[in-house]
């Protein structure tokens, strides 16, 4: 029979915690996915549109890395929202071997009003939490975030 002691003493176990940070993780993935996919693009078009937004004009190689694509998915992502006039590929002066990528003004258009949208959505599976409680979530998060140890051999 557990005993709350032994409960506490559970709950605190680094395999326990990982467990709910996994299922919470996975139930705001898809709370996520769901507002991303009500906006008519996939994920990796609004995580391109999106990065754009918020960073401005980036090397392919740059975008590719704060949207954690692969290279050839990151190219078809490209093709696909400059084939629909989102964005656009221009070559720097510089180097015209790197190619940048921008959003043209109707890609502008388009993921400011999709990321209101979305920034509403992921509000509200936040809405459980206070501001003392988001502001402690956000800083376990960077904690986590920082870790460089790999596990264990086994």
């Amino acid at each position: 029979m557990r005993t709350p002691a032994k409960e506490r003493i559970r709950a605190r176990q680094g395999v326990h915690l990982w467990l709910l940070l996994w299922k919470a993780t996975k139930s705001l993935e898809r709370h996520a996915r769901r507002s991303v996919e009500a906006t008519g693009l996939g994920l990796s078009d609004f995580g391109v549109l999106e990065a754009l937004l918020h960073k401005g004009p980036l090397p392919v190689n740059a975008l590719r890395e704060k949207v954690l694509l692969s290279s050839g998915s990151m190219t078809a992502a490209v093709d696909r929202l400059e084939a629909s006039g989102l964005v656009e590929r221009a070559t720097t002066p510089a180097d015209r071997r790197t190619r940048i990528v921008h959003l043209t003004e109707k890609g502008s258009g388009l993921i400011q009003k999709l990321f209101q949208e979305h920034a509403l959505d992921m509000e509200q599976a936040f809405s459980c939490l206070d501001n003392t409680e988001r502001d402690s979530l956000a800083s376990l998060l960077r904690k986590f975030g920082r870790l460089t140890g790999e596990p264990r051999a086994i």
